[in-house]
């Protein structure tokens, strides 16, 4: 993400320096060379970030930074001071400014925390197009997500949402199966009668029959009582059968004669009984496998997959995360509380999982975190461990390897440092053995801040 930035400060190595490395970022650089200069420049125009020297002619650095503050509050300010001067920018950061670096800095670390903002706003703006699509959106549905997969999917729906045939649903587990169960219902014109899901495999074989048909009193030991069937409670809307491929062998027998005649037969009875359902089937599994295993029967495949949906992974519809997670921070954020913000850091983590466990993961992480933040901004700690923890073992792992750049930079201070050492100070002989010139050796010893002091001592 590209930004403005000013960047203020009464060195010119410093500003030729620091200002091509952030122009390298990708980010466009304006200069400024005392505080005046800078007062008119925030006042004409917005900067993204302003980078400034406490320590200014004609204005310092904590008057540009309460005048940006006044005049352009959502511009990020980092402060550049001296060791003496640490108490101010500590002071600034309670009024809110961002960040602040000591001298002397590395440019590129200046340009690292830049990519932080850079990052912050590039989320602020996805999760602000989120808001605005959720908005528009409103609450008819509670399938999030504008990828191309997701909007097929969407199509799909409604286009054979006015049908009575039977439709298969399948995707991996925590893909939303239900979800668009019940979105075709809503859009049926069945949506004024029951909308009823069992989940074929939280029953054992010898229950699944009395669950989906219903039973007679003492049709079997525990059945004190008649029971009208799952069947029989849709009558006249939707039944989603969820893990149909669970069904056993005998039971499936059974379904397949209440899909043909639209009649069931409940358990302890003769008596059939006309109802009018349309079924919706649903299913992580693969059935075609399991037709050739023998644990699915074919004829029963073909009546239930008449019409078929296929849900995507999350890990094929990332673009669709920060969608998904603005709805789920406002579903999980209890009433009458703030929707809290989150970190780049674990808008970062979110975005680098796999979520094998798919948008029913993701809902439980955010809930997870949001019980956790209290109210604060979500980070890394309060994400799951599976999440927040690889990143941050990643994290570690990263800052033990520092850029290029700055490894050479500090291998070039040091180096000047035991030289000027050897030499005993004397710059000429420095240079000598150093192969460059006095004028650039006094330039990159006033690149790495050694001043005579420093180099005295060494």
């Amino acid at each position: 993400m590209t930004l403005d930035i000013l960047l203020v400060d009464d060195e010119p190595s410093i500003r030729l320096v620091v200002g091509d490395t952030l122009r390298d970022a990708g980010h466009r650089v304006v200069l400024a060379a005392d505080g005046g200069e800078a007062l008119s420049l925030v006042s004409s125009r917005g900067f993204d970030v302003v980078v400034t020297d406490i320590r200014l002619p004609k204005a310092d650095g904590m008057t540009i930074f309460r005048r940006v503050k006044q005049e352009r509050p959502q511009t990020d300010v980092i402060l550049i001071t001296a060791h003496g001067a640490v108490s101010d920018a500590v002071e600034a950061l309670k009024e809110g400014a961002f960040d602040y670096l000591t001298k002397p800095f590395d440019p590129d670390e200046l340009a690292l925390r830049i990519g932080r903002i850079a990052d912050r706003r590039r989320l602020e703006r996805d999760l602000e197009e989120a808001r605005a699509v959720l908005g528009a959106r409103g609450h008819a549905t509670d399938i999030v997500g504008r990828s191309p997969s997701m909007l097929r999917l969407l199509e799909r729906i409604e286009m054979i949402a006015a049908s009575d045939a039977p439709v298969l649903i399948t995707g991996e587990s925590g893909t939303g199966k239900e979800l668009v169960a019940r979105a075709l219902h809503e859009r049926s014109p069945r949506r004024k009668k029951a909308f009823v899901a069992v989940n074929c495999a939280a029953f054992p074989e010898t229950l699944i029959e009395a669950e989906l048909f219903g039973h007679e009193r003492g049709a079997f030991t525990g059945a004190v009582k008649r029971r009208d069937g799952r069947f029989k409670a849709a009558d006249g809307g939707t039944l989603l059968l969820d893990e149909v491929a669970e069904i056993p062998l005998p039971a499936q027998a059974k379904l397949l004669r209440v899909l043909q005649q639209g009649m069931v037969e409940p358990l302890g009875t003769n008596d059939s009984v006309p109802v009018d359902v349309r079924v919706i089937s649903a299913t992580h599994r693969s059935l075609k496998e399991w037709i050739g295993e023998g644990r699915f029967r074919e004829d029963l495949y073909y009546r239930v997959n008449v019409l078929d949906i296929s849900i995507p992974p999350l890990r094929e519809r990332r673009g669709d995360l920060p969608l998904l997670l603005e709805h789920f921070l406002r579903q999980h954020t209890p009433a009458g509380q703030p929707i809290p913000r989150i970190s780049p850091r674990a808008w970062a983590a979110l975005s680098e999982y796999a979520f094998p466990g798919n948008v029913r993961e993701l809902s439980h992480a955010i809930e997870h975190a949001i019980v956790l933040s209290r109210g604060r901004e979500i980070d890394l700690d309060h994400l799951p461990r599976d999440i927040g923890g690889s990143a941050r073992y990643a994290q570690r792992d990263e800052a033990s390897i520092r850029p290029l750049t700055v490894a050479m930079k500090e291998f070039e201070r040091e180096y000047l440092v035991r030289t000027l050492a050897l030499a005993r100070n004397n710059r000429t002989r420095a240079a000598d053995v150093l192969g460059i010139s006095r004028k650039t050796l006094w330039e990159k010893l006033r690149f790495h801040g050694l001043s005579d002091a420093e180099t005295d001592e060494a």
